[in-house]
């Protein structure tokens, strides 16, 4: 049988073996081990600090040295053998010398400096002008769309007393010729006893000719011209009545008739729109 005992401490570095013969009947053998208790192992010339061993590696990344009980450190390098490029051929004559001071010729510089940012400045400012324009530009309405935003109406075709009905951005246009007496009429009217106080002559440009959008103000009905009991436009959805100014007179319609923009280019020609 044959046993040995081996120790090793981290604090004092030994190590011992022992051994022991039991006698059998094949042959005696005894074994004696040399003892190395009191022989002390060579010690390092180098301690092993981070230092060292970051000097003895060469790590493609960062590096962490362990050393001692649950301590963690990490290896720096400063990399001082960096050499740093010579740009003597990028600078200016005044200013090539450290040694000698570039405030003299800070002015022209700084004027060139400021000369290219200003150009830049108005370059970019035109170019959102332009860009604006056309942004704004694209949203105006087109041809067909202002072709149909006027339209043009010939008085001689409207006989005195008759309403002339006709088609405008989707809704209908009424066009009066009304007579002298309808005028009087309209004029004579109070207009303190009008649910929507208007008088004749802020709805009528020219005394003679009456521009009105046919859609009852009530629910959107068309009037029928020349009827009611005023005698001027009558809707039979609802009864409402309205006079020869286009004036609600009767029934439950809140408003008056619209007038819409319109101007006189001629005698005989309207424009509307």
């Amino acid at each position: 049988m044959l046993s040995s005992v081996s120790k090793i401490g981290a604090f004092a570095p030994f190590a011992s073996a022992t051994c022991q013969n039991v006698a059998t009947q094949l042959r005696p053998a005894v074994y004696v081990a040399q003892s190395v208790i009191n022989e002390k192992l060579p010690e390092r010339s180098e301690k092993l600090t981070s230092q060292s061993m970051s000097t003895a590696m060469l790590p493609k990344g960062l590096t962490k040295v362990t050393s001692g009980i649950h301590s963690t450190g990490q290896v720096r390098f400063a990399h001082t053998d960096l050499q740093v490029p010579d740009f003597s051929n990028y600078r200016k004559d005044s200013t090539a010398n450290p040694y000698q001071t570039a405030e003299p010729s800070a002015p022209n510089r700084k004027s060139f400096s400021y000369l290219f940012a200003g150009g830049g400045a108005v370059v970019a400012a035109y170019t959102a002008k332009v860009l604006v324009q056309e942004f704004v530009g694209s949203m105006n309405a087109s041809a067909d769309v202002l072709a149909l935003a006027k339209i043009e109406v010939n008085l001689n075709e409207i006989p005195e007393g008759k309403n002339l009905v006709m088609k405008w951005r989707g809704k209908p246009l009424f066009v009066r010729h009304r007579t002298q007496e309808e005028i009087d009429t309209e004029l004579a009217v109070d207009v303190a006893s009008l649910r929507d106080p208007q008088h004749d002559t802020e709805r009528a440009t020219k005394p003679d000719w009456l521009v009105l959008i046919g859609v009852c103000t009530h629910l959107g009905c068309v009037p029928i011209a020349n009827s009611g009991d005023y005698g001027g436009y009558y809707c039979p959805c609802h009864g409402s009545h309205y006079d020869a100014s286009g004036r609600i007179r009767k029934g439950p319609a809140p408003l008056n008739l619209e007038v819409p923009e319109h101007s006189f280019v001629s005698e005989d020609l309207l424009v509307v729109g």
